[in-house]
């Protein structure tokens, strides 16, 4: 028991000396669930143009698509916008006409050139017409974003160490009015799960899910340019499997009578 222990302890350490964020630190990263919760109409950011965007403006025609991360990411914003772009190219909905999206990045540090290159890269692979009109790439300061991640309940924290944001993964849908209508999690979207969302919102429509399974993006080496195996993923599977080593060990001393001292 004792060696589980220091093994426990052992992985914990080690996760905190490579990542540069404790676990603690880790387990902010998550999605709070806020259906029904309005925007503030009022926060305002800057698009791919260079130009102040205010939510408010672009409120009250269409569902919304809000897709939070930074366009620097190196693991998963990639991913989940491609698994994003697919599901979006099977609906027989469009950007622009039925709904839009609105992409926000979390670094303070990242200004409207980022957001003009990465809003070409998405229609491109979109690959729709009319699609500009309803995609919009923005940056802001730190309290906007701060304030936006709040509201929709995206918590994020910022590793200096290896100058990376670990953060959740999915997507909020939106009502036309700038309510939290529904969060689809994960990177690979279905098709019929957004087409579900966006006609939930298009109603006015409110539901929370019961799971809130996500990954953290965190973990890309950019020396070697490969992606690791998550230390965070470790670290749970270690602690799973020592709290199944404790019971085990715990049920065994139960039946042999020896008790625990």
């Amino acid at each position: 028991m004792r060696h589980l222990l220091v093994g426990f302890i052992f992985m914990s350490a080690l996760v905190e000396s490579v990542c540069g964020l404790t676990p603690a630190d880790l387990s902010r990263v998550k999605f709070e669930q806020h259906p029904g919760r309005q925007l503030s109409r009022d926060l305002v950011f800057r698009d791919e143009n260079d130009q102040p965007f205010r939510l408010g403006d672009h409120f009250g025609k269409r569902p919304t698509v809000l897709v939070l991360g930074y366009y620097r990411c190196p693991m998963l914003c990639c991913l989940i916008k491609d698994g994003l772009i697919k599901a979006l190219q099977e609906l027989p909905l469009n950007v622009g006409r039925d709904f839009q999206v609105i992409d926000v990045s979390i670094d303070p540090g990242e200004k409207s050139p980022a957001a003009t290159s990465k809003k070409s890269q998405y229609l491109r692979s979109y690959g729709r017409a009319g699609a500009s009109e309803g995609w919009h790439s923005l940056v802001g300061d730190e309290d906007s974003i701060r304030e936006l991640g709040d509201e929709v309940g995206y918590r994020f924290v910022y590793d200096p160490q290896a100058q990376q944001y670990a953060h959740p993964s999915g997507v909020i849908v939106l009502t036309p009015d700038g309510k939290i209508s529904r969060y689809v999690f994960g990177v690979n979207f279905k098709a019929q799960d957004l087409q579900d969302a966006l006609a939930a919102a298009k109603d006015g429509r409110s539901s929370s899910v019961i799971s809130q399974l996500f990954l953290l993006c965190y973990h890309y080496n950019p020396i070697t340019g490969k992606y690791s195996t998550s230390i965070l993923a470790i670290l749970r599977l270690g602690s799973l499997g020592f709290l199944a080593a404790a019971g085990w060990w715990i049920i065994s001393m139960s039946r042999t009578g020896k008790g625990i001292s």
